[in-house]
């Protein structure tokens, strides 16, 4: 997804990204709201909704239609910016890094280096977004007042910018996380109980109104809800994965994770290191050299690789995995386990003070996971 946003510009020194699905949808968008139908249907919306009355015959010119499409899709647009800038000024004040706000299809999304723990923090950033979008709202319904009634032109246009930033704020309030009513409806779960636990009924939320969405989607015939609704329930299993697996190894480093297994001399056989992998119940070893110090790992993968005929004549150390990732032992445990998630070699070497201690793969989080899941249910 990423290689497909492209940076407009810069705000706050954070980069303002836009999708490409955003870049093929906005014509769309102001092609359909530039048309008659939708033009009389936001001008009754834009009545009931301010003190303005716009009157769609008014605005029949041969340009109307294109100037408004074209005006509108831009406002959404700056709107959803707008939105997401709230909620990255409300990460900065607790001096959280915003790394990028990208525009996409069905919104924005302000990327944040990390989410608070406090759950009044979440709280506070959750609703800054919507926040934003009622103070554009508000400003664009005085700018309506301001604007002389024989200004039709204008006078729909700030009143649709009006009417999309309550919808907006309105929209994103509900509850289904990991929208801001979600993360609202999380961090006041927070308060009485674990992150871990909050996280869950706000994702269980947010998958119900998925069901809900797709309910509607079908009935309406709406392929942007269907799409919604899918993003929401994904984002809200895909998160609620992390935030249990960050609670469940909470407390622990990596070099808690590092077994006690003998590293294999470099000159073992491989017919030697396959008996201690098979007793040692391991898929890799430690490997070290004359002098005892580690040089890399010999896993079940490497040995593969080595003719049957060949395991009493060649040694670990000619197969053994030498260019590994490198992790601090003193690193909480969560970070060592993102960066071998991100790996195709599932171990990594732990050094301490530089040097290598041992090894940590990734059966090695998943066994830690699951004693921390029996022992501490959440």
């Amino acid at each position: 997804m990423s290689s497909y946003n492209y940076t407009i510009l810069h705000i706050w020194g954070i980069p303002i990204r836009v999708n490409i699905s955003l870049l093929v949808f906005l014509p769309i968008l102001a092609f359909l709201i530039g048309s008659g139908e939708q033009i009389g249907a936001y001008s009754s919306l834009i009545t009931s909704l301010t003190s303005a009355t716009v009157d769609p015959a008014a605005l029949s010119g041969p340009n109307d239609r294109w100037i408004i499409g074209t005006v509108s899709a831009l406002a959404l647009f700056g709107s959803v910016t707008f939105h997401e800038l709230g909620h990255a000024w409300a990460a900065m004040r607790y001096d959280i890094e915003v790394e990028s706000i990208t525009l996409w299809l069905l919104g924005g999304l302000a990327s944040l280096s990390s989410m608070p723990d406090e759950w009044n923090r979440e709280l506070v950033i959750a609703i800054a977004g919507p926040a934003a979008s009622i103070l554009l709202a508000a400003g664009a319904f005085a700018a309506v007042v301001v604007v002389p009634a024989s200004a039709t032109l204008a006078v729909y246009c700030l009143g649709f910018l009006c009417v999309m930033n309550i919808l907006l704020a309105v929209f994103n309030m509900l509850p289904a996380f990991p929208m801001d009513g979600g993360r609202v409806l999380r961090a006041l779960l927070a308060r009485n109980r674990s992150y871990v636990s909050a996280t869950r009924t706000a994702a269980s939320v947010g998958s119900l109104f998925a069901l809900l969405f797709v309910g509607i989607g079908i009935y309406t015939f709406s392929p942007l809800l269907l799409i919604l609704a899918l993003f929401i329930h994904v984002s809200a299993s895909s998160e609620s994965r992390s935030v249990v697996v960050a609670g469940l190894l909470s407390g622990l480093t990596i070099a808690d994770l590092v077994g006690d297994e003998e590293p294999l001399p470099a000159d073992s056989t491989v017919e030697a290191a396959l008996d201690r992998l098979f007793v040692s119940r391991r898929s890799e070893l430690a490997v070290v050299d004359d002098y005892g110090e580690i040089i890399g790992v010999v896993t079940t993968g490497d040995l593969r690789s080595v003719p049957t005929e060949s395991y009493a004549s060649t040694a670990v150390g000619e197969v053994a995995t030498r260019d590994l990732p490198r992790l601090d032992g003193r690193s909480d445990a969560i970070d060592g386990l993102t960066v071998l998630s991100g790996r195709e070699t599932p171990v990594a070497l732990v050094e301490w003070d530089g040097e290598p201690v041992g090894v940590v793969s990734r059966e090695d989080f998943a066994s830690a996971l699951r004693m921390r899941r029996d022992a501490e249910p959440f």
